[in-house]
């Protein structure tokens, strides 16, 4: 409104100047006197003319318009430049590979060597499928200069199911397996002792398991999972072991530490002597707090157990660290890291067997209390394709378990079937240990993939003269090649370093004997050939210990010889 009035006020101003300019003038110009008016004017419409739309001009100067004509000569110019035509970039489109739920395989071999596995899988609804495993390896043996049976046998039974909720996932799954073996790795002394006492040197070993795990979403208790095997041999052993755990996030403030709550309980027993029975539980609380700022993250947490021993009525308390950090000095091309750990490691006649199958059923079995693991190392990407890991450790061990060869005893009135220099006991002894690590991947492509692995190893034992059946060295090396649509091949190599063993004997009325023996290092070369002869079936052949060497893997226990096997797969669906 104010705007208006300002405008208002200007025009009257403006309109009084005029008027006053006016009447200056006029009173310089007219004169006093009368004026006659005649007639008023009055126009009319011949008074005005139309503006002609296309005007006529007389000017002299205008000239008229020449008409001008355009003429173009084409004059042909040699060129030797071809332009290319314009092509759409191809881009190479792999044929989506059809996947199967199952699948059978079925192999036979050199040493009369049978192996079968049957996998199977089916889904039951949008949420929940039930599946199966089954396999069967076996060999009838034949090593050369092997005086005793050495065939063995490898039967696994599995059943699973599963449930996928949107709040919490669940499994649920239970086996049977059933191994055989023999002690054939009789001292070339006592062989004639041994066949004379005809000696059953076969032996198996049987477990059944049951378990189950779940997962939740969202809520503080993250997963918990359960446990059940029982393990037993032929020979009257038996083993049962229970474990439990279970994460959780506690809140602490706006942060949470994540703990894991562990309970494990084992209990066995030989039934050679009841001296040898052993059980034991433990309760561990293993918690851990996460810290990130920009390249660097460190994980900060202690684990407690407590552990009481059945036998002895022994208890005690343990403390160990759980630190660990990694540090991105260059992106991913260079990262550190390193740590501090420790834990209880419950050790179990099922763990023994399976790593050393030629052990006696008189084992002394306890705890091994791993003081700390340290270590650190460099890893990261030497390229888009390769990457590296370099590592050395510090391990602390006491109790650490050692396989040792049974002491013989020469007299053979009333000896078992193992106690003819052919079977394998444990010892415990406190053992620092150093070790250094080095590895490189290379993904060359997606179908072409090659690893190396080397590791040395230096003892430091407190009571035993030998880190007994421990190697010096370690190195591996694996490569899988898919050579085009129908043609696969692979290869794996193994070297193991010198071990030391114990050659003990006691004889009647003699001194005790011992001597430190040196396994010599062997070298282990393996390779697979494959064809797929459409999406739903493959034959395959496999070529193992290539070398030819019948090296010891335990001390009087060779290997076979070159193996071959070939055999087929057949993918399908319900």
């Amino acid at each position: 409104m104010r705007k208006h009035i300002k405008h208002i006020t200007v025009i009257v101003f403006l309109l009084e100047i005029t008027l006053v300019f006016a009447q200056r003038k006029q009173s310089d110009t007219l004169k006093t006197g009368v004026i006659d008016v005649v007639k008023p004017y009055t126009p009319s419409i011949s008074d005005a003319f139309k503006v002609k739309e296309t005007p006529t001009l007389d000017d002299a100067v205008t000239e008229a318009k020449k008409d001008i004509k355009y003429n173009i000569f084409s004059i042909p110019v040699a060129s030797t430049f071809t332009p290319a035509k314009g092509k759409a970039a191809v881009v190479e489109k792999a044929k989506p590979a059809k996947l199967y739920d199952n699948y059978a395989t079925l192999g036979v071999g050199t040493y009369t060597t049978l192996l079968g596995e049957l996998y199977l899988n089916h889904t039951i609804s949008r949420t929940e499928s039930v599946g199966g495993y089954l396999s069967h390896h076996s060999s009838q043996g034949g090593i050369e200069d092997v005086q005793f049976e050495d065939d063995f046998s490898d039967s696994k039974i599995n059943a699973n199911y599963s449930s996928q909720l949107r709040d919490l996932s669940w499994n649920v799954e239970g086996g049977f397996q059933r191994q055989t073996y023999n002690w054939y790795g009789v001292e070339e002394a006592l062989v004639n002792f041994a066949k004379s006492s005809n000696i059953q040197v076969d032996h198996s070993f049987y477990s059944a398991h049951f378990g189950g795990d779940i997962a939740f979403e969202d809520t503080y208790i993250n997963s918990g999972s359960f446990f059940f095997r029982r393990f037993g041999d032929n020979h009257g052993s038996g083993e049962n072991r229970f474990k439990f755990k279970t994460t959780v996030d506690i809140p602490i403030g706006e942060e949470e530490l994540s703990t894991d709550l562990v309970f494990d309980y084992i209990n066995g027993s030989f039934d050679i002597s009841e001296a040898l029975n052993y059980g034991n539980f433990q309760i561990g609380v293993e918690s851990q707090y996460e810290m990130k700022q920009d390249d660097l993250t460190v994980n900060f947490g202690a684990s407690l157990f407590y552990l009481s021993d059945k036998e002895s009525g022994d208890s005690k308390f343990y403390i160990y660290p759980k630190i660990t950090a990694t540090y991105r000095l260059v992106n991913d091309v260079l990262i550190a890291y390193g740590g501090i750990e420790g834990g209880l490691i419950q050790n179990s006649y099922y763990d023994f067997a399976n790593e050393n199958p030629f052990v006696s059923p008189t084992l002394f079995i306890i705890p091994t209390d791993q003081q700390y693991n340290a270590y650190v190392g460099l890893k990261g990407k030497l390229s888009s394709n390769m990457s590296y890991n370099i590592s050395g450790g510090y391990l602390a061990d006491r109790n650490k378990a050692f396989y040792r060869h049974n002491t013989t005893f020469f007299d053979f009135t009333d000896a078992e079937d193992y106690q003819y220099s052919n079977s394998f006991g444990v010892v415990y002894d406190d053992v620092d240990t150093f070790s250094l690590a080095g590895g490189i991947n290379v993904d060359v492509n997606r179908n072409f993939t090659l690893g190396i692995k080397a590791e040395y190893f230096s003892y430091s034992t407190n009571d035993e003269e030998e880190a007994w059946n421990l190697p010096d060295i370690k190195g591996s090396l694996f490569l899988d090649y898919q050579i085009d649509e129908h043609w696969f091949a692979g290869a794996n190599l193994f070297y193991i370093g010198e071990r030391k063993d114990l050659l003990s004997m006691i004889e009647p009325f003699q001194e005790p004997q011992a001597m430190v023996v040196t396994l010599d290092s062997y070298f282990d070369a393996n390779a697979h050939l494959g064809y797929n002869v459409n999406d739903k079936i493959a034959v395959f052949a496999k070529a193992n210990n290539i070398a030819n060497n019948t090296y010891q893997r335990w001390m009087f226990y060779p290997v076979q010889g070159i193996q071959f096997l070939a055999g087929a797969t057949f993918k399908f669906d319900f």
